[in-house]
């Protein structure tokens, strides 16, 4: 623990809704969902406006167009967010040295490494003029987003208090104060309690950190295991010392489909993530990294989620391997007793994604096999038989998209349908602009690219993703 409130937790409030809102002046003030728009979609992240009406993200699109019908539903611009994440990483860079991001609209900033000479005591009143100056300083790089910012003594009370004051907030947590603040909180308020350890807890009579904070480590250990028992133990009495790291090393690497409609062929679903095992593998090949232990993850037609893991004696790269443990992981699950049934009734989601990396790997690793097709899991001739996956339908005209037109200028697409493409013309600079439809095969109409910088990875690691979109972190 440290003596100064020195670590900074900033987070931009809605992320994604708030780059369409700031781009799209005809949305601003409405409620705004980012995510997969068809009815196999799911919320990425939901203006302020749409959380009004219980909108939140990794809720299905189909419940929150009934719950919100007259939401704006887009489908979401990577490059737009890139650009916006950028330009806040390098503001929280001039601020320090040491800044840790922990996805596109999140990051730790260690203040005691900063050679800004107003911080030199770190008093909470230079901390706080400070951190106030920084959101000023976001809000001017982005053009406008906010953001909720926490100081305090560690990385767990900074990110406490950044979710105390949203949206557009700051709270700086006095040193010394860490335990009174967070005693009269849910136990949920602790990283890794989710519904599962809270009922656990709930049952043992722990609702509250102070509850909690009765508990001794030998009991907690024994209701949720060692690792996570001692975790709790510490963070109740707000012992954080993990250090801001600037640069973070990739975790994983994984490559998820989501598909129109559910899947029940197993013989296909095998396919799919042999094919995906080979992405994985390319991906790993292509940054120098190998993997011990290889996961694959199905969610089913009820939105359920399961995983099965499998950990190799050695690190590996091949495609072979990987598709081997995935096929052996699939087999697993069609066996069991609950989850066998599950996967025939329909999977909406496989994903694949190799953990335990490594910068070297095993050349012999099971040299047994050669790396073909066949030893993969699919023959070219097995493939040719099954059925193509049903994937998301796309006219090429999604939701929200940047458009641009020889006539009109710059827009973006309202909607589209039956051979017709509708589009709000305006800008982040223009007033709410007027609206048009036009064929959608109309020469005039062009998709505009947002103009990228150098590419760069997700700050959690590379992944791909079919038909979805990832929620801010």
């Amino acid at each position: 623990m440290r003596r100064e409130a020195s670590v900074l937790h900033l987070d931009l409030d809605a992320f994604f809704a708030a780059v369409e809102q700031r781009d799209k002046p005809s949305l601003r003030g409405r409620p705004v969902v980012v995510g997969g728009t068809g009815g196999r979609g799911v919320v990425a992240t939901a203006s302020y406006e749409a959380r009004i009406y219980g909108v939140r993200s990794a809720m299905s699109t189909r419940e929150a167009r009934s719950r919100c019908p007259h939401a704006a539903f887009l489908s979401g611009r990577f490059g737009a967010y890139r650009e916006a994440s950028r330009a806040v990483m390098g503001a929280l860079r001039e601020a320090s040295p040491l800044v840790e991001p922990l996805s596109l609209d999140e990051a730790f900033v260690d203040l005691a490494a900063s050679p800004d000479p107003t911080l030199a005591d770190l008093s909470v009143e230079s901390v706080t003029a400070f951190a106030e100056r920084l959101r000023a300083r976001v809000t001017e790089v982005t053009d406008g987003l906010t953001c909720s910012v926490g100081v305090a003594t560690s990385k767990f009370m900074a990110k406490v208090a950044s979710d105390l004051d949203k949206p557009d907030g700051l709270v700086v947590v006095a040193p010394g104060t860490e335990r009174e603040l967070l005693r009269p909180m849910s136990v949920t308020v602790i990283p890794g309690v989710g519904p599962a350890t809270a009922d656990r807890l709930r049952r043992a009579g722990v609702q509250t950190v102070a509850d909690l904070e009765q508990v001794s480590q030998e009991e907690l250990v024994r209701l949720v295991g060692s690792a996570h028992g001692i975790g709790l133990f510490h963070l109740a009495r707000a012992h954080d010392d993990r250090p801001v790291v600037a640069e973070r090393e990739t975790k994983s690497v994984s490559v998820e489909g989501t598909y129109d409609s559910d899947l029940s062929d197993l013989r296909l679903m095998e396919h799919l993530l042999v094919r995906q095992s080979g992405e994985v593998a390319a991906r790993l090949a292509k940054a120098g990294l190998s993997g011990r232990t290889v996961t694959i993850k199905v969610r089913l037609h009820d939105f359920t989620t399961t995983s099965r893991s499998a950990t190799l004696p050695e690190p590996t790269d091949s495609p072979a391997v990987v598709a081997r443990v995935v096929r052996s992981l699939l087999a697993e699950l069609a066996a069991g007793v609950e989850t066998g049934p599950a996967l025939r009734a329909g999977v909406r989601l496989l994903g694949v994604g190799v953990s335990g990396l490594a910068d070297w790997v095993q050349d012999d690793l099971f040299a047994d096999l050669d790396g073909s097709d066949e030893a993969a899991g699919t023959t070219d001739e097995e493939a040719e038989d099954l059925p193509e996956p049903p994937r998301a339908r796309s006219s090429g005209w999604a939701p929200g998209a940047d458009v641009v037109h020889d006539e009109h200028g710059r827009g973006w697409v309202w909607g589209s349908g039956r051979g017709v493409v509708t589009v709000r013309f305006e800008t982040r600079e223009s007033p709410a602009g007027p609206v048009r439809s036009f064929p959608v095969d109309d020469p005039a109409l062009h998709l505009w690219q947002q103009p990228e910088d150098e590419p760069t990875d997700d700050p959690g690691g590379p992944a791909a993703r079919e038909g979805g979109l990832s929620a801010p972190g």
